[in-house]
């Protein structure tokens, strides 16, 4: 392990973290959110200084850079999202260290009822002795993926400052609202100019992951019958009572993101908003293969259909909309850039670990648009809450981990 990598870990991370740049799925804009250009300003400022070339920020919100190479080879992607998820409060974040974890309970100075224990999650009881960083207890940490950026641009800062480090041609490129699935532009595989890439993206220690959940929204509207309440009788249709018909429908035992768990699927209600007159409902729809992904709309919108019927007078759309698909799809044909990240964690010491995703990342959209890109870990745990953490040395493992990948390349 290098551990001079620790300390510029710990530093950027609780500066990028303390930056609010969360997004909005809600906003048309591009970026979501004009906070998240506060990041990306920084982002390209830091770039210049350690020496990248052609440092942009493109007029999408993605700040692009290049680490020139020593030796031919192919040219490598390296992707993180300087977003934050819209989950949780990410205004106001105060990071803070515990140095030297003693493997006790960790409290929240600013929640005092909060606590994080490793009797409730066993991953931090392997983190004897690590400087260990959360948030105060009032918001989400961030180092979802704000960890991927300080990873990067300390691998970064290190490769520009030691010439001698063999390489390839190195492509970095910080996204914008990678949490609302708008991360990669049509216009970035071309302009990023890969031959394949990565996602600083994952959990934990070891995780090189190339199956991801494939992923549709769905937006359901139900507009019914509005009418003064004291006039209401046989006239009134409430869409809000509509709207409940239609969640209790719904598989509640069998289909639900905390029912189901390994390669199941789910049907799972993020937003509801509204009155009695109309509702609008978004849904995400998960699976891992195309055909259970497309069973669970045509659920969704059998039980609009269904609803519709038992009361005419309302009317009921279901808008389902793509996301991304399994990037299993495309990687399975060349396993290239998987094999080599595999190299590259067991020349550094790290028995690779290839689980799929819960969830997915800008590498889902890349590679289906085409450029390979699997994820690996940054040490991430408990993301999109107030018991968010992240280990300071895992930190400094991914960060080898980019520096092993680029010299394997050359192999």
């Amino acid at each position: 392990m290098m551990p001079e990598f620790t300390e510029e870990l710990i530093d950027r991370l609780t500066r990028y973290c303390a930056i609010d740049s969360q997004s909005d799925a809600s906003s048309p804009s591009r970026p979501s959110t004009a906070i998240q250009l506060d990041m990306q300003r920084l982002l390209v400022e830091e770039l210049t200084g350690i020496g990248a070339q052609d440092v942009t920020l493109t007029d999408y919100g993605t700040v692009l850079a290049t680490i020139p190479g020593t030796d031919p080879g192919p040219t490598i992607g390296f992707l993180a999202h300087v977003d934050t998820a819209p989950q949780f409060n990410a205004s106001g974040v105060k990071p803070r260290v515990i140095r030297g974890y003693n493997g006790g309970t960790i409290t929240y100075p600013d929640a005092p009822d909060l606590s994080l224990t490793p009797d409730d999650f066993p991953y931090l009881g392997e983190k004897l002795g690590h400087d260990i960083i959360t948030a105060s207890g009032t918001t989400l940490l961030g180092a979802d993926d704000k960890a991927g950026v300080a990873i990067l641009m300390t691998a970064a800062r290190h490769l520009l400052a030691n010439p001698d480090h063999p390489r390839p041609t190195l492509r970095l490129a910080f996204t914008p609202d990678e949490e609302i699935g708008r991360g990669v532009d049509p216009r970035l595989p071309a302009d990023l100019g890969a031959d394949f890439a990565y996602t600083f993206d994952g959990g934990r220690v070891g995780e090189v992951e190339y199956e991801t959940f494939s992923a549709d929204l769905a937006m359901v509207t139900i507009t019914g019958v509005s009418i003064h309440p004291g006039f209401a009788t046989g006239k009134l249709v409430s869409a809000i009572q509509l709207a409940a018909k239609l969640l209790q429908t719904l598989p509640q035992a069998t289909m639900t993101p905390d029912t189901t768990a390994g390669r199941d699927g789910f049907i799972h209600a993020t937003d509801m908003e509204g009155d009695a007159a109309e509702m609008r409902l978004t849904f995400i729809l998960r699976d891992f293969e195309r055909d259970g992904l497309a069973a669970k709309g045509a659920l969704l919108k059998q039980l609009c259909t269904g609803i519709a019927a038992s009361e005419p007078r309302a009317t009921i759309t279901c808008q389902i909309t793509p996301q991304y698909r399994n990037m299993r799809y495309w990687l399975e044909d060349d396993m290239t850039p998987v094999t080599l990240a595999h190299d590259a964690a067991r020349a550094i010491g790290i028995e690779p670990v290839s689980i799929p995703i819960r969830g997915g990342t800008d590498g889902s959209r890349l590679t289906e648009m085409g450029v390979p890109c699997p994820n690996l870990f940054t040490g991430m745990q408990n993301i999109h809450g107030p018991l968010e953490w992240i280990s300071a040395q895992d930190m400094a493992r991914a960060t080898e981990l980019c520096l092993s990948l680029t010299r394997q390349a050359l192999k």
